[in-house]
């Protein structure tokens, strides 16, 4: 239980106190309404008295009573009814609540820290009320009246009569059998008769007389002078006297209404009042009821039963409801009470009381104990008195008591008012009176057998009741509290007598008792016995006590405590305790909230959100509401769509109060700030036909962080080669999509007139669907003007289409259960000035399902009940987000702190040319080096002329504009028919086999020395693209070579005519797909010519031969691939003829066939060398059909050139240079570049395809760039195989650096060494056994350097093979030669070879070393032998 303001023992003293009647004469009463005050009220403040009084007890012994107490009270015949007490009590509780600012306890238990009101007033005042409220019974006497007051006033004519007359009113309501209320304790009830003096309006010395003249008749001890009303009205003003009864009447008790009743009609004859009262919702404190007027009756007592209706109206004050008890409180603080009054008078009421209770009261009592007394021992004729005999009924053996469920019903039994066991309740209730507690144990102990022994129930439990409650307040060493008693006594009145008020009495008692011994369980099960449907206002104060018995335990039962608090909200919230309810919801949710139980939390919420609407609090409605949308609910559809309901209604008439207030921020549905993406820009147009857009950037598109850093790259490399190959301090990358990837610390820029679009990431948690109308972005817009002055224009709310900034609304948005969903909200800026983009704004609502009522299918809108099904409320979400954690100063890694995100806040900059690229006949599909011609067309949608513009790829081998040449071929008429790429020239069939030659160079085609073959100026007419005009280019593209997907990124760059100082430029990004399929795989090597035949003057003739294969799987639909011509493109070598053996001269290829060709290259002639600057290459073109493809113009140069540069990008190994190796590696060169060719091959193709049974004609190139000598080369990348796992080596590394050695195949190809001799020689060996035959060994540096030869014939043929495959021979003469070669020097050796019979011999035995003249270090080694040299010795 809560903490008291009165411990217990303090508490049922007061509880029950001698209770004294008082019956006023019309003028009496009269003097006393002077000060707004019935008789009785006017001593309600002075009723205790201030010292101790003694008394003796029957054995003579002297008895000290504290605190004593007196209630006097004005006589009612009527007892109070049980709905006016209800009444009353419902009043007292909801007129008490916690006192503002009230600082509640803070209550640690385990991980919670509770918050809690540690007392409870209104639980004290209905203990009070009820406990004073509580009708007098036939079978207790403890507030039946001891006494009587007649009261009369000096002023009358005839006072002494007067009393006279009132003595025979109170004989008449008490011994009359009309009344059987109110009760009298003994029939010779105390009279005490009192003379009320107006001091200010009567004569003193008549008051005097009379008074006299009452002793003489009553006695000094029966009659009392009370002199009041020392001042007059008029003067109330002049000083303040303190008014003591205000805190009596605002309890608002059954006593104070007593003097206002009016006679036995009272309650029913106040039926129209009392139901209008009761029609209000027992909430709103502010109404005023009419009809109860707080004005007084002259005469108090009708008692006169047929009062009439319209009388009884003004009369009675104790029908009020909650709201009026509220009035009352008002009223009362409004009137002064006790105006009349001075502090002497207030003296004088306190020595009346006292002196009333020392004259009159105790003495009496003290008579009336010791005739009961003498009365129980003359009739049970016991020993001398019952005090002394109390230790022998205790002594004795005990008789075991019967448990009630063996007792029969028999409450009804009725003791007649002389019975002796009543007597003894009698005594025994006088002596609790007068807190004889000893005395009193002892007769309850006496009675409670002897209603036992009767079976009287109700007797019995009451005897029980108040035994127990004597036992704990015996002073000394008191026995045990006989708990058992209570428990015995409130089944009794509960289950057998049915009687709940006594029952309830019991339990407070009981309660309080054990809550004093800290007996807080027994304490908590009580109360929680006593809650029942029949009142609910009791049972809530039972359990939100018995709640407070929890937390208050040793160690707190917090959850227990929670649980209890539910319930006692709920039953306050039935009793109509709307405040109440609302407090325990709230106390409890301390203890539910934040873990996990979140059905229970929702419970609360809602209950919260309902009692606080009810009560008018709407933002705490709103905000419980709130709580129950926006946590993961657990609950099903039906039930969040009811909460929905309730929180749109809630939030409706939250929003019609204030309508013009600011918009309020709306739960639901959630908003992932951090996704929000804001894109800058128009959507990207459709494909329309053939016509595709460039596929820029837009929102439909995933972030990729590394496709965003290939762009970034791009856009560095085009804006590094506009600044002259340095990339600004100040650039920084063009950024259409800002989203939580992207760098969003500055303010991004956007252009005026183009769209600003902002995608904002909705969830519903719910499982019902969200409707959102007329939902846009909230926007605040600083203006800039051209004079540079701002001025703000704040927008909330749109309003038709203002002129700054055109925001887009959505009419309707729908979020399904649990669904996530983005909109896309636009902005169009057409000012310039600094944007800030706040949030949403948009109208909640909730799509119905097809409700039914009633078994008709309600459609959404309709009305049902007070919620209609698509209602909806208007607010706003606000987009924060939150920037990137700041990880860089020692400071910020070792705080938290969080960079700006800016990405909501655009600066609008002035107009900007704005590109759109469409590309035309634009392939999906390729084979793998073919070409085809498509088209691009570049439009300027804006108002401001373009310039600037190129292109940047990362596979510019990929495509291509055309170069700049001005080659103007005549097309052959097949090459218009079939609408080839390339330009073609018809050729005469004679010139077969022999190469058509042209030149170009390589800076025509964009590839120069330092340039960046990546960046390609787009050829414009006139450099700029005008506002709305557009220009169509042609542009060749290259199937890559690698067959798959390929993704390939386009980059165009421009520029605004007039130049911006925030925008430099601007980009437009587009990818195209390409799916490319096999074709051909072309493979090439080149070898030295061994023949010396040399038409164009000094040798140096090679070798290349081209293998063609046809790796086209069918699928394609290709039939079959035409090798139509191979080029030659190289600055030293050129392609002179083909030396194919077969007379075919149609080189087709069909499904996995291969082709071998073989060209001989001859070196280009000096002069056309020394000529040409270094970037001059030499085509030759060897064709094998009809017309010959210019391989030096577009686009066949263009693709050659672009293949080129990328494979001259690739990383070439260079020697680390040394000083005192340098000669070292100079011969290291010189040898390597014996064995270097630069020569490159271009095969040029048509494939035949047949598709919807049409035949195509596919063109298309492939390229063979050759480095070296015997090695051969692919025309596209080979696939490596994987290394095979080894095992790892640790190894220490050693510091010498090992010298540079050529390889020996390098070395091999210094020298070229020929043999010259006839093919087959005739000898007649019979005539001459020796044949003689002459050979010459020619012999040709290959490098620049000077050579030293060595030629050794002493070489024999050791291996057996050899032996038996080509006969022995011998060389004649000398056998060894020693030579110096030139640069370039061809030397031939004239050698004689002797065989002694016929056969074939290899003359390839020579073994020919070579090395450098001027080095030191031999690289000596063997020169490559030629191929067998073969001689047949014929005999003749």
């Amino acid at each position: 239980m809560a903490q008291c303001v009165q411990s217990v023992q303090e508490l049922i003293p007061d509880s029950f106190v001698p209770c004294v009647a008082a019956l006023c004469s019309d003028e009496a009463e009269r003097l006393t309404r002077l000060n707004h005050l019935s008789f009785a009220e006017l001593l309600k403040p002075f009723s205790r008295l201030t010292s101790e009084v003694h008394m003796r007890d029957p054995n003579n012994q002297l008895h000290i009573i504290k605190n004593l107490k007196i209630a006097v009270s004005n006589i009612i015949t009527q007892p109070p009814q049980p709905g006016a007490i209800r009444k009353l009590l419902n009043d007292v509780v909801s007129g008490s609540q916690p006192a503002e600012g009230l600082v509640a306890n803070v209550i640690t238990a385990g991980d919670y820290d509770l918050n809690i009101s540690a007392t409870t007033p209104w639980f004290e005042s209905y203990r009070e009320t009820f406990l004073q409220s509580m009708p007098a019974s036939d079978h207790e006497f403890l507030n039946h009246y001891l006494a009587c007051m007649l009261v009369a006033s000096s002023s009358e004519a005839e006072p002494v009569e007067q009393f006279s007359k009132l003595s025979q009113e109170q004989h008449r309501i008490q011994h009359n059998s009309d009344y059987s209320y109110p009760k009298w304790f003994i029939p010779n009830t105390l009279k005490y008769y009192v003379l009320l003096h107006d001091v200010s309006a009567g004569d003193e010395q008549r008051a005097e007389s009379i008074y006299e003249e009452m002793k003489q008749k009553y006695g000094t001890q029966g009659c009392y002078l009370l002199k009041i009303n020392s001042r007059t009205s008029n003067r109330a003003s002049d000083e303040q006297i303190p008014d003591p009864w205000s805190q009596y009447l605002q309890k608002n008790s059954i006593q104070n209404q007593e003097s206002y009743e009016d006679g036995p009609c009272t309650i029913t004859s106040n039926k129209n009042s009392d139901s209008n009262l009761l029609s209000l919702d027992g909430l709103d404190n502010e109404v005023k009821v009419d009809g109860l007027p707080n004005n007084f009756r002259a005469h108090p007592l009708q008692l006169d039963s047929s009062s009439d209706a319209s009388n009884s109206i003004d009369g009675p004050d104790h029908v009020k409801s909650a709201s009026s008890l509220h009035e009352t409180k008002k009223a009362n603080t409004g009137i002064i009470h006790g105006a009349c009054l001075t502090l002497t008078d207030h003296d004088r009421i306190r020595q009346f009381i006292q002196e009333f209770t020392f004259r009159g009261l105790l003495p009496h009592i003290e008579k009336t104990i010791r005739q009961l007394n003498d009365q129980l021992i003359s009739r049970k004729g016991l020993s001398r008195s019952l005090f002394s005999a109390t230790k022998k009924w205790f002594s004795g053996s005990k008789v075991p008591e019967k448990s009630i469920n063996e007792l029969k019903n028999t409450s009804g039994l009725l003791y007649p008012p002389e019975a002796p066991e009543l007597q003894i309740r009698k005594m025994a209730d006088l002596c609790f009176l007068v807190q004889h507690y000893d005395l009193a144990y002892s007769c309850y102990h006496t009675a409670k057998k002897d209603f036992l022994n009767d079976q009287a129930m109700l007797y019995a439990a009451g005897a029980l009741e108040m035994a127990a409650v004597s036992a704990f307040l015996q002073p000394g060493a008191p026995r045990p509290y006989p708990a058992h008693y209570m428990d015995t006594a409130i089944q009794t009145y509960r289950d057998i007598c049915k009687n709940m008020v006594l029952a309830e009495r019991c339990v407070l008692l009981s309660a309080e008792i054990l809550k004093s011994q800290s007996k807080y369980s027994e304490a908590a099960a009580l109360l929680i016995r006593l809650t029942s449907e029949d009142s609910d206002l009791r049972s809530a104060l039972l359990l939100e006590q018995a709640a407070h018995c929890f937390i208050n335990m040793k160690s707190p039962m917090v959850r227990k405590y929670a649980f209890h608090m539910i319930l006692a909200g709920h039953r306050f919230s039935k009793a109509g305790q709307k405040k109440h309810a609302l407090r325990c919801y709230c106390q409890a949710m301390q203890v539910y909230k934040g873990k996990g139980w979140s059905l229970a939390e929702d419970h609360i919420n809602f209950t919260i959100g309902r009692q606080s609407y009810t009560l008018r609090q709407l933002d705490n409605a709103v905000s419980a509401f709130r709580h129950i949308l926006i946590n993961e609910s657990k609950q099903s559809a039906a039930q969040q769509g009811a909460f929905l309901r309730e929180y749109l209604y809630v939030y409706k008439n939250v929003s019609q109060l204030s309508p013009d207030g600011p918009l309020p921020q709306l739960p639901l549905p959630y908003i992932n700030s951090s996704a929000t993406r804001v894109f800058f820009g128009h959507d990207r147009r459709p494909a329309d036909g053939e016509k595709q857009a460039a596929t820029h950037v837009s929102l439909d598109q995933e972030y990729d962080s590394e496709s965003s850093q290939q762009w970034r790259e791009l856009e560095e490399q085009v804006v590094a080669v506009v600044n002259r190959g340095v990339v600004p301090s100040n650039f920084y990358p063009t950024q259409y999509c800002l989203n939580s990837y992207s760098d969003n610390s500055r303010f991004p820029l956007a252009v005026v007139e183009e769209p600003i679009t902002v995608e904002v990431a909705f969830r519903n948690p719910l499982k019902v669907p969200l409707l959102l109308t007329d939902l846009s972005l909230l926007w605040k817009f600083q203006p800039k003007d051209t004079s540079g002055k701002d001025n703000e224009e704040v927008k909330e709310l749109v309003t038709g289409e203002p002129k700054m900034i055109g925001t887009e609304v959505i009419s309707e948005f729908l979020i399904n259960s649990e669904e996530s969903k983005v909109a896309r909200l636009k902005l169009f800026p057409h000012h310039i000035g600094e944007l800030h983009i706040l949030g949403v704004v948009y109208n909640l609502g909730t799509i119905q399902g097809c409700m039914t009522v009633d078994g008709i299918g309600s459609l959404p809108g309709c009305h049902t009940g007070k919620h209609s099904l698509s209602m909806s409320v208007r607010g706003r979400q606000d987009l924060e987000i939150q920037g990137p954690r700041l990880n860089n100063t020692k400071e910020e890694k070792t705080s938290i702190k969080y960079g700006p995100d800016r990405r909501l806040d655009p600066i609008i900059t002035e107009e900007m040319p704005l590109l759109e690229v469409f590309f035309i006949h634009f392939p999906t599909g390729l084979l793998c080096g073919e070409i085809r011609k498509a088209y691009v067309e570049f439009v300027n949608v804006s108002k401001s002329p373009l310039t600037g513009l190129k292109v940047v790829s990362k596979r510019p081998e990929f495509f291509t504009f055309g170069g700049n040449t001005a080659v103007l071929t005549p097309l052959s008429p097949s090459a218009s028919e079939n609408c080839s790429a390339y330009k073609t020239v018809a050729t005469d069939s004679t010139a077969v086999c022999t190469a058509l030659i042209s030149s170009a160079s390589s800076v025509d085609f964009g590839i120069g020395i330092g340039s960046q073959p990546e960046v390609i100026p787009v050829p414009l007419p006139d450099t700029v693209l005008l506002p709305g005009a557009s220009v169509q280019l042609p542009m060749w593209l290259r199937g890559p070579d690698e067959e798959g997907v390929h993704e390939i990124n386009f980059l165009f760059y421009y520029e605004s005519v007039k130049k911006q100082p925030k925008i430099r430029h601007r980009i437009l990004r587009h990818t195209a797909v390409i799916c490319t399929s096999r074709s051909l795989n072309v493979r090439a090597t080149v070898c030295r010519s061994n023949s010396l035949e040399d038409e164009e003057g000094r040798g140096g003739n090679m070798l290349v031969f081209v293998d063609v294969e046809n790796t086209n799987t069918s699928e394609a639909g290709v039939k079959e691939f035409h090798i139509v011509q191979v080029s030659s493109s190289s600055k030293h070598w050129k392609f002179q003829k083909s030396v194919n053996l077969s007379e075919n001269k149609d080189a087709k290829l069909a499904s996995r066939e291969k082709g071998k060709f073989c060209f001989k290259a001859i070196r280009c002639k000096e002069k056309e060398v020394a000529t040409q600057s270094s970037e001059k290459y030499t085509f030759a073109d060897i064709i094998f059909g009809n017309e010959q493809i210019i391989s030096s113009a577009s686009p066949c140069a263009d693709f050659f050139y672009r293949s080129l540069s990328s494979e001259l990008k690739k990383p070439q190994a260079q020697p680390s240079v040394h000083t005192e190796k340098q000669s070292l590696e100079d011969a290291v060169r010189l040898i390597q570049k014996c064995s270097e060719v630069d020569l490159n091959i271009v095969v040029l193709w048509k494939a035949y395809v047949v598709e919807d049974s049409k035949q195509l004609i596919l063109e298309g190139q492939h390229h063979v760039i050759l480095h070296t000598i015997g090695k051969e080369a692919f025309s596209c990348p080979q696939k490596q195989e994987p290394p095979e796992m080894e095992l790892l080596k640790f190894f220490r590394p050693e510091n010498t650096t090992v010298p540079l050695r050529p390889s020996v195949e390098q070395l091999s190809n210094l020298i070229k060494t020929s043999l010259h001799y006839p093919e087959s020689f005739n000898h007649p060996f019979h005539q001459k056994s020796l044949c003689l035959v002459p050979v010459t060994l020619l012999l040709s540096n290959c490098s620049k350097a000077d050579v030293d030869v060595i030629v050794d014939l002493r070489h024999k043929t050791t291996s057996p093979e050899a032996l038996e495959i080509h006969g022995s021979f011998t060389w004649l003469g000398q056998t060894q030669y020693k030579l110096q070669l030139k640069s370039q020097e061809i030397h031939s050796l004239q050698l004689k070879a002797c065989f002694v019979h016929t056969g074939v011999y290899n003359l390839g035995t020579p073994r020919v070393f070579a090395k450098l003249s001027d080095q030191v270090t031999v690289f000596e080694t063997s020169q490559q032998n030629s191929m067998p040299a073969l001689i047949i010795i014929n005999n003749v």
